[in-house]
Formats: structure tokens, C-alpha cells, sequence
């Protein structure tokens, strides 16, 4: 048997009975270095040196680490997301790194980390119950405990388990990119796709008897945008008074308020489209207008302690105010509608009524801020009892 040239690589058998391959090849710290596979045959590890050996004939390099998932995952969102990401964005990846990722993968080498190993451990995590109202245990043994009547297993473990994907696949191709992996294992499994609750539409007597309820509240003109503009609770809370332009009738939404590492920051909209510019129909304008004679009085009555923000919608005292702390007013109102419908149904409501009514698809995308059409027309769009019966009795009387 002719002896192998320099470089050709090597194969050995291990005590243990495993197959040790070895060949010199580029590594991504630009050292040409002798690699190490293993395998449990020896075609198995032949295999793989070959595939080194191409991969490097091509010029790609061959990772040069040993960090594991843990390692990697804590340089990622310090180097990477930290820097780059809006803050709402880096708490959400931090959260899903903390609580499952590193203690599910965090001890194996991102180096040898497979796609199995990651379908396998994201089946059990889709496995477990995310009831987070009456813990696990009990919702094991009582799943009509679950608003959903099903354990959360159909919505909630389905939403979390793409999160925890998509924060995983993101990673790991980062580290394609930085040449620390040959390839992105996370992006050869697919994750069921959630189910997303699109909430309730209120119907143009509802909408008109809630703001007739909601007149007495100090928060009147919060509800006139959330109904009339399909504004966000966010946007609301962040809105200033310097993007209102009461004589033009027109409004800039360009803030957001949310809670961010334990404070109330005012952040830009997450995406381009969220910013926008917005005209104002008479109803809002007046709202707006009694709102800051209204809160020009609470002004007054505060004196000292009153804390100028610029801020649209406040506290007593001018500060901005806590986005749970509207349930105070929210829920109280609702239940004298008898309507069991959340807040953020204001804003579906605002698009179903704008398309009723005939608005193009578009232009209500544009009011509403949508990143897309489908947004528009799939998630936020219901379409009312009123307008199917409207459409099937067309359709019948044409037939008959």
C-alpha cells in the first residue's frame, strides 16, 4: 500500500471503538492546522475528512472554535444584539437566552451542535405546558384551568417555541457569518407554526356607545385615537404634543412608550411603516382640544409637583404614564358595556370598520401603520356578522 502524502489525512480507532479522523486544513483564524473528526465507522469519518478537504480546496474555512452554545450565546447579545438591536429587542432575546436556551443547549459546542439535536430538544420544550396562570402541575392535571381550554398547548407553547427558534436561528447565523460555523443547523428545522388570537371587532353602535360612556373620563380623547386613528397603547402613551398639529389636523406618530429594563423609555417605532403621519377628522380634533384644556387644569392643581414631559396622555402630576395602570379606567369602562374585549381590540376595530366602510386596503394600512397589506387583510381584519349576511343575501338574490 502506497504511503499517503502530506496532508491526505489519517484515520485511527480509539480504545473506546470510535473512528479518529485527521487532516491539515485553513481555519477561520487563518491557520493551516491538522482537524480532528470522529465518527462510529471508519466510511463515516472518510467522509467527513473529504468533506474538509473540499471545503477548503474551495477556500472556505474550517471553524476554529470549541466555545459552547453557552459561551457563544452571551457574546452574541453583548457584541452583537446589544449594539445593533432596538433595547425592547435585546430584553426580549436575553429572556428566551436565560430562561431556555442556555439551560437546554448551552453545555454542547456550537462547533458540533446538529439539527437533530436541536428538533429534539425544541419537541420537548413544545411538549411542556406554558400556563403561566396556575403553573404547570395544575394545568397537567386541569387543562380547562387554560383560557384557551386546552392547556396552552394550541396557542401559547406554539408562539413560544418559534420565539425560542427564531432567537436560536439568528445566533447561529451570526456565527456563520463570523466564519465560526460552516453552516446554520437551527434553519434545517421547522417549528409548528402558531395560531394567533386576532381578538374581537366592536360594530358601529358599540364603538359610538363606548365613546358616549367614555365622555366623563379623563382619558376620553385616548379612546377617540384608539378607535377613530387604530392607534397602538404604546403609541398613545407616547405621543407628544409637538407632533399634534391642532389648526392643520394632523398628527405624527414617531414615539412609543415602553417599559424597558424597569424604566418608562420612549423608544421609535419598531418598524418604518409605524412612523407615519396621520390627518386628523373633526371628532379627534376636538377631543384633543377639551383633552389639553383638561389637562391645563390638572396642571394648575398640581403646581409644584407637576413634572412637564410633553406628553399628551399623563398622570396626575404630568409624568408618563404606566401602560398597565390604563386597565384602571379601561377596565371599569368595558364591563359597563358588557363587552369582554381588550383595549388593543380598539385598534382591530378601527381597521374592520375602516374596510366596512369601503376604505381601500391600502390607505387603511397606511393609517394603521401596518409593516404590510396581508397584515391588514389576514390578522387585524374581522369582518362583521352584518357584512357577510350583507354579501351572501346579494348573492342569493342574484341566484334566485
Amino acid at each position: 500500500m502506497a504511503k499517503r502524502a502530506n496532508g491526505e489525512g489519517s484515520i485511527t480507532r480509539r480504545k473506546d471503538g470510535l473512528f479518529h479522523g485527521r487532516a491539515y486544513v485553513t481555519t477561520t483564524s487563518g491557520i493551516r492546522k491538522r482537524v480532528s473528526v470522529y465518527g462510529k465507522t471508519r466510511d463515516e469519518v472518510r467522509v467527513k475528512i473529504t468533506e474538509l478537504q473540499a471545503q477548503d480546496a474551495k477556500g472556505i474555512p474550517a471553524p476554529d472554535t470549541n466555545a459552547k452554545v453557552e459561551e457563544y450565546l452571551t457574546y452574541w447579545l453583548a457584541s452583537v444584539v446589544k449594539l445593533s438591536r432596538r433595547p425592547k429587542t435585546y430584553q426580549g432575546y436575553e429572556s428566551v437566552v436565560r430562561v431556555h436556551l442556555v439551560p437546554g443547549l448551552g453545555k454542547k459546542k456550537i462547533r458540533t451542535l446538529r439539527a437533530a439535536e436541536v428538533r429534539a430538544w425544541l419537541g420537548r420544550v413544545a411538549a411542556e405546558c406554558q400556563c403561566c396562570k396556575h403553573g404547570r402541575d395544575k394545568a397537567r392535571a386541569e387543562p380547562e384551568c387554560c383560557a384557551v381550554g386546552e392547556c396552552c398547548r394550541s396557542v401559547l407553547s406554539r408562539r413560544m417555541v418559534q420565539s425560542i427558534h427564531a432567537v436560536l436561528r439568528n445566533a447561529l447565523q451570526n456565527a456563520v457569518r463570523e466564519e465560526l460555523i460552516a453552516r446554520n443547523v437551527a434553519q434545517l428545522v421547522q417549528v409548528p407554526t402558531p395560531t394567533y388570537d386576532t381578538g374581537k371587532g366592536l360594530s358601529v353602535g358599540q364603538a359610538r356607545l363606548l365613546l358616549r360612556y367614555a365622555e366623563e373620563d379623563r382619558f376620553h380623547a385616548l379612546y377617540v385615537l384608539a378607535l377613530v386613528m387604530g392607534m397602538r397603547r404604546g403609541e398613545l402613551l407616547g405621543l407628544l404634543w409637538e407632533s399634534v398639529d391642532l389648526e392643520r389636523g394632523t398628527l405624527m406618530v414617531e414615539r412609543s412608550l415602553q417599559r424597558v429594563n424597569g424604566q418608562l423609555t420612549l423608544v421609535r417605532p419598531k418598524t418604518r411603516s409605524s412612523v407615519r403621519t396621520v390627518p386628523l377628522p373633526p371628532l379627534v380634533v376636538q377631543a384633543l382640544t377639551d383633552h389639553r384644556e383638561r389637562q391645563a387644569q390638572e396642571r394648575v392643581a398640581a403646581g409644584e409637583r407637576w413634572r412637564e414631559k410633553g406628553l399628551v396622555f399623563t398622570s396626575r402630576v404630568g409624568t408618563p404614564l404606566e401602560p398597565d395602570n390604563l386597565r384602571r379606567s379601561w377596565y371599569p369602562l368595558r364591563k359597563r358595556l358588557g363587552l369582554a374585549i381588550r383595549f388593543h381590540d380598539l385598534r382591530h376595530s378601527c381597521v374592520t370598520l375602516l374596510l366596512d366602510l369601503g376604505v381601500p386596503p391600502h390607505i387603511v394600512q397606511q393609517i394603521a401603520g401596518h409593516s404590510g397589506i396581508e397584515v391588514t387583510m389576514t390578522v387585524y381584519a374581522h369582518a362583521s356578522l352584518e357584512e357577510m349576511r350583507k354579501g351572501l343575501n346579494r348573492l342569493g338574490d342574484s341566484l334566485s
